[in-house]
């Protein structure tokens, strides 16, 4: 028996072939698949991409497929999802589910647990021991993704404008993001931002550049670093507090690229979560997330999945 598990993020997907013991087998990688921001056809092709680069040559069909992607656990998106899995096809059993169970699975298994996933965008995700549900964030990149990568890096943008217009304080991420962008005039950015051939992870790109800023004594980068993270514990508390979940012991798992490329984010929300849940812990997802879609779709291949519903 045979599985694939596959983490479609925003700015790449993963999908890992396991055999029917988890051990994974070979892997196959592609760009990010966001119907918000790719499309429904470039979302399918980076999946059928990835699944078969994952099989290889092997003439073998999964007994089982889970999908982990943004935005499934809305009626219509979950519809558009399961039409793209089915023309795939492989005539598997398919599960489609949000990214962050995913993520939840690989850090912490069937155990209760809350995920805080800070990547291109940022959600936060909660499992507790009755398997209930509970999300906060999530909304994308124009009405949500506080604390995500897009934001502190759109942040650091309105940053700089603000300051270019005498309309907010000097910083020296003007200087720095300038560079970045290899340009010498603030009034360029707009070319570069809204260029509809860039993608969004050139502004999500920015966070290294704030965090630099914010050791050097920027108050300015500084201010947006403290804010993502207080958006970010805000949306673990509402979780934790709906899921009755805040004087129980378990794990808050950090996930997304940011935690590691900003990390003192992930030092600030690890301090500050201890005052959510006192009885908590924190780790860093070190795994890939799509380890999490493998235990899902073995789980579904044995016929003893079962799925937390939202409270």
């Amino acid at each position: 028996m045979h599985v694939l598990g596959i983490d479609a993020g925003g700015t790449k997907t993963v999908c890992l072939l396991a055999d029917e013991r988890g051990n994974i087998l070979s892997e196959g990688r592609g760009g990010g698949a966001n119907l918000h921001t790719s499309g429904e056809l470039e979302v399918e092709q980076v999946l059928h991409e990835v699944m078969e680069t994952a099989i290889g040559d092997r003439d073998i069909t999964p007994a089982a497929v889970c999908l982990g992607i943004a935005g499934v656990d809305r009626d219509d998106e979950a519809r558009t999802v399961r039409a793209i899995m089915r023309r795939i096809g492989y005539k598997s059993r398919i599960v489609v589910v949000n990214d962050a169970l995913v993520a939840l699975v690989a850090g912490a298994g069937n155990a209760p647990g809350i995920v805080i996933i800070a990547g291109t965008g940022s959600i936060v995700y909660g499992r507790n021991a009755r398997f209930e549900a509970a999300r906060a964030g999530g909304w994308g990149h124009i009405i949500g993704d506080e604390g995500s990568g897009y934001w502190i890096g759109r942040e650091a943008l309105a940053a700089i404008v603000r300051a270019v217009d005498g309309r907010g304080p000097d910083t020296r991420l003007t200087e720095d993001v300038l560079a970045h962008f290899n340009i010498d005039d603030a009034s360029r950015l707009p070319r570069i931002v809204y260029d509809r051939e860039l993608p969004r992870m050139s502004v999500a790109a920015l966070g290294p550049i704030v965090q630099q800023a914010s050791d050097l004594g920027d108050a300015v980068a500084s201010g947006i670093l403290e804010r993502a993270a207080d958006e970010l514990v805000l949306a673990a508390r509402s979780v934790a507090t709906r899921l009755e979940m805040r004087g129980d012991e378990f794990a808050f798992v950090l996930a997304g690229g940011v935690f590691r490329v900003v990390p003192w984010l992930g030092y600030e929300v690890t301090r500050r979560l201890v005052e959510v849940a006192p009885r908590s812990h924190v780790r860093l997802l070190e795994q890939e997330p799509a380890i999490g879609a493998v235990g899902l779709a073995l789980a579904e291949a044995r016929g003893a999945l079962t799925l937390p519903k939202y409270k």
